[in-house]
């Protein structure tokens, strides 16, 4: 179990790597890498520019957020090897923003392990953001879509 928050970039290929290696009980790697986006949707009909997204987070109880995460997917699936790393700080468009990897005897549990964690990332995890604008700064509000996500995995 790897839980990181940091302003850093994320090298991607690094992480994988000291993820899996010497460990060959992993049949399958799933792995989601978010990218701050150019252009966000505001009502479902309007979509605006987004120059940068700053991310704010209180140390110690983020980290300690993504660890209850962490160990929510382990207690669910049979996972070898778990990574969740997320940025703070400004992020321009394009920018790394999280990554999230999941190595499993089994692919499907490395994919549905994986969802899982980024479904609840985006709910559950304590980061507050900030979307800059050409007309103006706004924090961004929880999204319908992503609550719907998280909450399917209620049931299981």
């Amino acid at each position: 179990m790897t839980v990181r928050v940091q302003e850093a970039d994320i090298d991607i290929g690094a992480e994988l790597n000291r993820l899996t290696e010497g460990n060959r009980r992993i049949g399958g790697l799933a792995v989601f890498v978010g990218l701050v986006r150019e252009m966000h949707m505001r009502d479902g009909l309007h979509r605006e520019r987004i120059d940068a997204l700053t991310l704010e987070h209180y140390p110690g109880m983020t980290e300690k957020a993504l660890q209850d995460i962490e160990a929510e997917a382990r207690r669910r699936w049979t996972l070898e090897a778990t990574l969740i790393v997320h940025r703070y700080g400004r992020l321009d468009a394009g920018d790394r923003i999280v990554l999230v990897a999941v190595g499993s005897p089994h692919r499907d549990a490395a994919f549905e392990a994986c969802e899982f964690l980024v479904d609840w990332l985006k709910t559950k995890a304590p980061f507050w953001k900030l979307e800059q604008t050409p007309g103006g700064e706004k924090w961004v509000e929880a999204h319908e879509g992503d609550d719907a996500a998280a909450a399917r995995w209620a049931k299981k």
